[in-house]
């Protein structure tokens, strides 16, 4: 089939192929699907310098960055699950209670939906593509791939990647615009998966429904994530620590700082000593350093360098950039208020505008962000851990660290989640394989030893001996 121009019948044969395939039961068996993830797994390791190359053309990342954020998770990833998926798929065995004598035992059964669709972004267009696709397998799925448009580079070797290493009824990638993925959308899918903006969410989610499809969200929050820096953290390890997140992928990161809030008791000094980080780790032109990251496209450098423009007068880093390469240097704004338009939006760039408070006022800091859509990160640096600990288990957000940034997402056997704005559903190990599987509950009748316990007569002596009955049994 030449795939140069996508149509709705094009892909919506794709679709039939793919469930045709899922009907006959191959995927079914969990050793087929070790397997096919080993084969993965190999892949993505001999293909590893085709995706560095990609990467680096797309968004400028170094080899370290491009093995560290996108490589290395994904082989990480498919080790976990090749660890645990024999347990994951393994039927659950229960008893079936008094009420459903003489049944005794009940089972869940683990079944793939069928047929999924991802929708994978630009930022980590490797690492949000392969690894999705690794817990569909798992989950015994088939899988069509919408990828990012915007990360072409990725796209290319993705689509020949898979071409390569699986038939299309079992794994294929569809490349394109926004008009294919509302292609792909438009047929019937088990399962869709998508990662990108709140506001295309809303929209997958919107299509999903006319087909009554489950969906999984991991949106990027918003009104962007926090990071709350109190007068007694320590403000070196903080901004050390900040710098090189916002400076990892240039900020285009779901889970990255969007605004830090500060102490107004430690607002200076730590200032200077994120100033210090930043030169640190990039040099004081990070826009002419050829490890920087660069931004996705001309559009995302405009909206980056005009809202800097808008707060010029209070840039106290940063804020240039170098148009023809996309690269615009982290950039802190400072003072900014808690209740302007650029704290109350995702930048995705690396604009930081910075929040003072007073750290006596820190409880109603914490309410004016829970009063607004709900993160997909949580970051907070103090030595009270009472405090932070009340914080992370009383805020609504997807994940977060406690005088840490970003590694949550790195820690084996937990989930990546958002909630509300930020998403729905989780992934990473065995929350990977249960997003893409259905718990099918199945009870073993019994053709002997059955009680007429639920059946007519309700009345009389034998009614209030079956009401008896069934109050002993519910206990």
């Amino acid at each position: 089939m030449d795939n140069s121009v996508y149509t709705e019948e094009k892909i919506q044969k794709i679709v039939a192929a793919q469930r045709r395939f899922f009907r006959t039961g191959t995927t079914l068996p969990v050793q087929w699907r070790i397997r096919q993830l080993k084969r993965l797994k190999q892949a993505v390791l001999d293909h590893e310098a085709d995706f560095e190359n990609a990467l680096a053309q797309d968004l400028g990342r170094s080899q370290v960055e491009a093995f560290l954020c996108d490589i290395a998770p994904i082989v990480t990833e498919i080790n976990e699950i090749l660890g645990g998926i024999r347990k994951w798929a393994r039927p659950e065995t229960h008893f079936s209670g008094l009420m459903c004598f003489p049944s005794i035992f009940t089972k869940v059964y683990k079944m793939p939906y069928g047929v999924s669709l991802v929708i994978s972004p630009f930022n980590f267009p490797i690492l949000l593509t392969i690894g999705v696709v690794a817990a569909a397998m798992a989950g015994g799925n088939t899988v069509v791939i919408k990828s990012s448009s915007k990360s072409a580079a990725c796209t290319a070797v993705l689509k020949q990647f898979f071409a390569e290493l699986f038939p299309p009824e079992y794994i294929t990638l569809i490349d394109g615009g926004h008009d294919v993925a509302d292609m792909c959308l438009a047929q019937r899918f088990d399962k869709i998966f998508y990662t990108g903006s709140p506001a295309v969410g809303k929209h997958v989610l919107a299509e999903a429904a006319k087909n009554l499809t489950p969906v999984t969200l991991e949106l990027g929050g918003e009104t962007g994530n926090w990071c709350v820096i109190r007068k007694d953290a320590d403000l070196k390890d903080a901004a050390r620590k900040i710098a090189f997140f916002k400076l990892t992928n240039a900020g285009q990161i779901c889970i990255n700082i969007n605004q830090i809030a500060v102490a107004k008791e430690v607002a200076e000094p730590f200032l200077h000593e994120l100033k210090k980080a930043f030169i640190a780790q990039i040099g004081e032109h990070a826009e002419t350093n050829p490890e920087y990251p660069k931004l996705i496209t001309e559009s995302a450098y405009d909206k980056c360098a005009g809202m800097a423009e808008q707060y010029r007068d209070r840039i106290i880093f940063g804020g240039v950039g170098e148009r023809q390469t996309r690269k615009y240097a982290p950039t802190i704004i400072y003072p900014v208020h808690w209740d302007e338009h650029i704290v109350q939006q995702e930048l995705f760039c690396p604009l930081l505008p910075v929040v003072p408070f007073e750290d006596a006022q820190v409880d109603a800091l914490m309410e004016t962000i829970a009063d607004r859509e709900h993160p997909l990160a949580m970051y907070l640096f103090t030595k009270n851990m009472k405090w932070a600990n009340h914080v992370m288990q009383t805020q609504q957000y997807g994940g977060g660290c406690i005088n840490e940034v970003c590694i949550h997402m790195m820690v084996k056997g937990v989930p990546f989640n958002g909630t509300g704005h930020s998403g729905m559903g989780a992934y990473h190990g065995e929350w990977g394989f249960r997003e893409f599987t259905h718990p099918q509950t199945v009870l073993k009748g019994s053709n002997r030893f059955n009680l007429s316990l639920r059946e007519h007569p309700y009345g009389g002596e034998t009614g209030k001996k079956k009401m008896a009955l069934l109050r002993l049994f519910e206990r």
